[in-house]
């Protein structure tokens, strides 16, 4: 079903054919992101992300979205901890144009000094609008408490103190070295010919000099205690997140994980959605997601709570926790997780852009590729046991983080601290 290959000094290339589709998906994937940071350049990656945008040695800023948005494709990049993407969805007949767009950005980006201060204006508005946005800004003190004194615990678009002091210099140089051979993939989907995809990519890549690259931090150590971060607020509503350190990126219980993430409150039908917000109102908000890293990684629930029953939302979240640890899920909640898990999986790799995004993110984080029918037989051999497995092993007390963001008073503060800690 996939093709791979290697160009030029290490360019992979990763596809997915599909004949019948009348859309093509394209993505330049760079295994650089915010762990590979330090204080004083955090938030490079995003910067750099920014400025690939704003021209090329061959395309100016307006050629890029006329060239893309006028033969009615779409274009757009993201940052995370371990990976910078550049992606575009485009009508079937334009892989040149495609490509051509894209390894420019990546390989050529302009940089034009104009650019770096009137983007460093954009990204530090950027910075201040999420702090003014609780719901977002709780994961950041989340992150602190999770990978404290490390590059994960820092947030992805830096502080307006890191990102005012990266000048033009420190981006090329940060390209340079990093968007290197061996950290690039190239992963398409859509109606398209493997061999003479990657014929078209070694020519674009071939000579792109080989260079050595950053290494990430690693994650050294356990938690020992509970923590708890709480910042007051004048909010209309308390936004919390709990948080347990979780399984790495290919984890051998990382399906155990993510069936617990269903079956707790990855939809409507979950434990928490049911019990906090159906049973007893305690949220409008409530759900879980998992964060998968190279060597770490962290189980969440996050909700948007009534100021008012915070300690009971608290409190009924744990004891929800606590139960998966204790007993194993029926044969009934486990067909309808596994049911969820493989079923939105399946409808989403109909559509070339999530086709090209799971090759994708898969190549350049793990270097392999996993088919639908490996998951689903990997997914179908998962058992009760291993579920409750995993749950015990992340749902310890001592792992729990708290943070939250709300018009809390100072004996309701000393009241959730003890709760947790």
């Amino acid at each position: 079903m996939y093709s791979k290959t290697i160009v030029g000094n290490g360019v992979r290339v990763i596809s997915c054919p599909m004949k019948d589709r009348q859309s093509l998906a394209v993505g330049i994937w760079v295994a650089v992101g915010s762990r590979y940071e330090n204080q004083r350049n955090a938030g490079i990656s995003h910067y750099l992300e920014h400025m690939v945008f704003k021209g090329t040695e061959h395309f100016t800023c307006q050629q890029i979205k006329e060239s893309i948005e006028g033969v009615g494709g779409s274009f757009n990049g993201f940052t995370s901890e371990e990976i910078t993407c550049y992606f575009v969805k485009m009508p079937g007949r334009y892989l040149d144009l495609s490509l051509d767009i894209l390894s420019d950005m990546v390989l050529y980006p302009q940089l034009k000094q104009k650019d770096v201060l009137k983007e460093r204006t954009v990204i530090l508005e950027e910075i201040k609008m999420y702090k003014d946005q609780p719901q977002s800004h709780v994961y950041e003190l989340l992150d602190k408490l999770l990978w404290p004194a490390h590059p994960l615990g820092m947030s992805t678009l830096g502080t307006e103190e890191s990102v005012s002091a990266v000048t033009r210099a420190d981006l090329a140089a940060y390209q340079k070295q990093n968007y290197a051979p061996k950290n690039i993939v190239v992963s398409v989907a859509g109606s398209i010919d493997p061999v003479l995809l990657s014929r078209k990519v070694a020519r674009r890549f071939s000579g792109l000099p080989a260079s050595d690259t950053l290494a990430a931090l690693p994650v050294i150590g356990r938690q020992s205690k509970a923590q708890v971060t709480l910042v007051s607020k004048d909010t209309e509503q308390s936004h919390m997140v709990i948080g347990f350190p979780g399984l790495h990126r290919d984890h051998p219980l990382k399906h155990a994980l993510g069936l617990l993430h269903i079956s707790l409150g990855a939809n409507s039908s979950s434990r928490l959605f049911n019990e906090v917000r159906e049973k007893r109102g305690l949220a409008y908000e409530i759900g879980t997601h998992v964060k998968f890293l190279k060597d770490t990684g962290a189980f969440i629930v996050h909700a948007g709570v009534d100021n008012r029953k915070v300690k009971d939302t608290i409190r009924l979240v744990f004891k929800e926790l606590g139960k998966t640890t204790r007993s194993v899920l029926s044969r009934a909640e486990l067909k309808r997780a596994r049911e969820f898990y493989l079923g939105q999986l399946t409808l989403a790799l109909e559509d070339t852009m999530d086709q090209m995004m799971w090759i994708g993110e898969s190549t350049v984080s793990l270097d392999r590729t996993y088919t639908l029918k490996q998951v689903i037989n990997e997914v179908q051999r998962v058992t009760p046991e291993d579920i409750r497995e995993v749950s015990r092993l992340l749902f310890r007390s001592n792992m729990a983080n708290l943070a939250l963001i709300g018009p809390l008073r100072e004996h309701e503060r000393t009241m959730l601290e003890w709760m947790v800690l």
